[in-house]
């Protein structure tokens, strides 16, 4: 929890920073190949290794970051110094989150018991965009355990349209 906090803290600073210079894709995009690159397990583990000097480190990160905002790559070494660059990829989706909710999308994480295709994709994705007023993404996961129907978190608010939960509610009417 404390991890998600920090990383919505530097998420929205370096946000203010790419409005304020008028790059929030460039910035998007420079994060995500910064994520990308601490996903990398063998770079992750000589990034993290103690034994390794903070020259060596940042020598390597200046050249696998090369065609990235200087700014960007500042954080990276600031994250290094802390022992905090496992965050990178929690900062890029706040971030991520940010930008989309500045251009008035969001974010609905969907739960489904059977792959939906994609005209119940659009038709669900029209149907929670007029509740929140917003275009929304579906993140889709599959759960045959809620039988049918979805669970949907979107916009802070939880829509649980499953058969499972329909079911257990039933039975506690009857109870």
């Amino acid at each position: 929890m404390a991890r998600r906090v920090s990383a919505r803290r530097y998420a929205e600073a370096i946000f203010e920073i790419a409005l304020e210079k008028k790059e929030l894709d460039r910035w998007q995009s420079d994060l995500g190949k910064v994520a990308h690159l601490g996903q990398d397990a063998t770079i992750a583990a000589y990034l993290g290794s103690p034994k390794v000097h903070f020259e060596d480190k940042a020598k390597l990160l200046a050249e696998k970051l090369t065609d990235i905002d200087p700014l960007v790559l500042n954080l990276v070494y600031l994250l290094l110094t802390k022992d905090r660059l496992d965050m990178l990829a929690d900062i890029a989706d706040e971030y991520r989150r940010l930008l989309d909710s500045r251009r008035g999308i969001e974010q609905a994480e969907v739960t489904t018991a059977v792959p939906l295709d994609d005209e119940a994709k659009l038709k669900l994705s029209q149907r929670l965009g007029d509740i929140v007023g917003k275009k929304i993404v579906l993140k889709l996961k599959v759960d045959p355990g809620i039988i049918g129907g979805f669970v949907a978190r979107v916009a802070g608010k939880l829509i649980d349209g499953s058969t499972c939960c329909k079911l257990a509610a039933l039975k506690k009417g009857m109870v």
